[in-house]
């Protein structure tokens, strides 16, 4: 499974939030209706990426509830608009990896069964995010977006 691992610094992120468990995946599609509406609004963005994600308390606890964004990546705080939120992603190690298609479950399943045992890293406890560039293509399958795993050295 070809990857890369970064080392990334913080980003500034300012979108909307919702809360989800695993399974309620239109939790996703909702937050993204109310969102992409709106995304003009964001004067500051660094560029034109879209950015989904996922902030566990706990990634081991799969019954808990888990914080889910839909965001871009901003310069600064200065101008959030009304009614959103702003988010930092911590600096740290990461793990990237090409998703192709529409099944992401598909391709986060292999990188959790098949690349992180022999990896030589583990899990960190920071968000896990996926960036939507230019050739993402919601609904595609031909659409690429890069998958952000947060990892640490064993």
């Amino acid at each position: 499974m070809h990857h890369r691992i970064i080392s990334l610094e913080t980003k500034k992120l300012i979108g909307l939030r919702s809360q989800m468990l695993r399974h309620e995946y239109n939790h996703i599609v909702a937050l993204w209706k109310q969102f992409m509406p709106r995304k003009n609004e964001i004067t500051n963005s660094i560029n034109n990426d879209l950015i989904a994600l996922q902030d566990y308390e706990d990634p081991n606890d799969l019954q808990r509830p888990f914080d889910i964004w839909a965001c871009v990546e901003v310069s600064d705080f200065e101008t959030t608009p009304k009614d959103m939120l702003s988010y930092t992603i911590p600096k740290g190690l990461y793990a990237v990896f090409l998703h192709k298609g529409m099944n992401a479950g598909a391709t986060y399943q292999q990188i959790m069964a098949e690349w992180l045992p022999t990896s030589g890293y583990t899990i960190d406890n920071r968000p896990h995010f996926q960036v939507m560039g230019t050739k993402y293509k919601n609904g595609s399958p031909d659409s690429e977006e890069d998958f952000y795993v947060p990892v640490r050295k064993l």
